[in-house]
This record gives C-alpha cells, sequence and structure tokens, in this order.
C-alpha cells in the first residue's frame, strides 16, 4: 500500500480536538471521512501531534497508507473539495509520496508551537477565538527571562495535565521565547522533540503571571522545582495555542 505524507491546516474552534472520537467532532474523524468517501475504502491517519480542543493548526503533518496509487494533487484536490461540501475548516496544504518506514509521530525529530496573546484593552474581533486577550500590559523582557529557566532537560510534572498519559514528565525544551510582535501582540515560540499534554498552555499561563507582576522568574522556577500540578500558574486557553510545524 502506498504510504503518503500530508501537511494539514486547520481552525479548531469547533472541534473536540484532533483525535477521533464517536459521536463528536474531531478535525481527524472530518479527514478519515473526506478521504474514505472518494478512496472508497476505510481510511485511518496517523498524526504528528494531537491537538486538543479549541487548538489550531497551521503545520500539522499526517501520514496515511491508501490502497492505490493517487497523483498527489488528487488527493489534495478531493480532500479538501469534500471538507469544503461539510463546512470543515480543515485544508490539506501539501501531499507527498512518502516511504514505507516513515511515520508522522515516531520520525518526527522536533515538534514547533506558537502561542498568541492579543494584549490590550479592547475587546478582541478578528482575533476573537484566535488569541488568548490579555487587558493587563505585560512586561515582555521579564517573561522572556524567565522562559529562559525552563530550557533544557527537566521533570515537568507542574507543567503537564493530571490526565496526561505520557509515562514520563521528563522532557528537553529545546526553545521557549517571548517576544512583541507589535504593539498590541506577543507571541510564545517553543519547540521540543516531544511536548507533554497541556505542557505549552501551562508554560504560556505561567509566564503571562510573570508578565503581570504576579511571579517573579524565582517563583517560575520554585513552580518547576516543585514538580506539582498544583504549582501552576493559570493554564492559558486553547484558541491561542498554533501547531506550527515538525522537523524530520
Amino acid at each position: 500500500m502506498p504510504r503518503y505524507k500530508l501537511q494539514i491546516e486547520y481552525d479548531g474552534t469547533n472541534y473536540k480536538g484532533w483525535q477521533r472520537q464517536d459521536g463528536l467532532p474531531t478535525v481527524q474523524g472530518a479527514i478519515e471521512t473526506a478521504m474514505a468517501e472518494f478512496t472508497r475504502h476505510p481510511v485511518i491517519i496517523f498524526a504528528a501531534g494531537r491537538t486538543d480542543a479549541g487548538v489550531h493548526g497551521l503545520g500539522q503533518i499526517i501520514h496515511v497508507d491508501l490502497e492505490a496509487e493517487w497523483p498527489l494533487f488528487k488527493i489534495a484536490e478531493a480532500t479538501n473539495g469534500l471538507l469544503r461540501l461539510k463546512n470543515h475548516p480543515i485544508s490539506v496544504i501539501k501531499a507527498e509520496h512518502a516511504e514505507p518506514d516513515f511515520d508522522a509521530r515516531f520520525s518526527a525529530e522536533k515538534r514547533h508551537y506558537r502561542y498568541r496573546i492579543i494584549n490590550r484593552p479592547a475587546n478582541l474581533t478578528v482575533d476573537l477565538l484566535r488569541a488568548w486577550h490579555v487587558k493587563k500590559p505585560l512586561d515582555v523582557s521579564a517573561m522572556d527571562e524567565a522562559a529562559k529557566l525552563l530550557l533544557g532537560l527537566h521533570d515537568f510534572t507542574t507543567f503537564r495535565s493530571t490526565e496526561c498519559q505520557a509515562k514520563s514528565p521528563i522532557r528537553t525544551l529545546d526553545q521557549l521565547d517571548v517576544r512583541r510582535v507589535n504593539d498590541q501582540e506577543i507571541e510564545i515560540l517553543t519547540s521540543a522533540r516531544a511536548f507533554l499534554h497541556n505542557q505549552v498552555r501551562s508554560l504560556a499561563g505561567s509566564l503571562k503571571l510573570v508578565g503581570e507582576g504576579k511571579w517573579t522568574k524565582e517563583d517560575l522556577r520554585a513552580a518547576l522545582d516543585a514538580k506539582d500540578r498544583k504549582a501552576c500558574g493559570t493554564v492559558a486557553p486553547a484558541c491561542g495555542l498554533y501547531f506550527m510545524k515538525v522537523d524530520y
């Protein structure tokens, strides 16, 4: 069976996350249904990472095995047409042939996320459900300085969901940068080989407390060292998180 690698973009607002769930709208479920319709056989797709409800994807990568050879343009065109017909804000950006041993999840060397904060008093309009609205001014320099304490190999128990299924809380964080995009927008850029459930949103929420002056960088470090979920600050809302790309 030929294997294909696809780049997927999606607005996660109205989905119960990536992973297929019976009777619930999910990104995986929508794509599999669309692909099964034009290939005329059941389809199971495998993703580089499973995003939570409300999280968006710009560079999600999947692999899929099909029973017959298909032109790459036809895979993208047919899938997108059926998704559009059912009003799914999901799109196949690119389709490629993949080696038989390529695995979207296990072949990945690094995953990249972006978290968006709109930092202004005025209500959100075009960025509603696309970013975290924080009205109080944030000290971006303090946030970035504190973020650097979390780089490297650590036990991130504090910053993972109690429902996280990973066998170990140990992760190596390769990047955690906080920077101002313009006078209203702040972005948090992070990358690692793998993340824990809710890790990025937990980090973003705790860094926001630093930006507000409610926490110091020492408080953030103490939260990390506590290895206790109760020590985590606010968990940032899903709407500001974007799965940007995957390195292979």
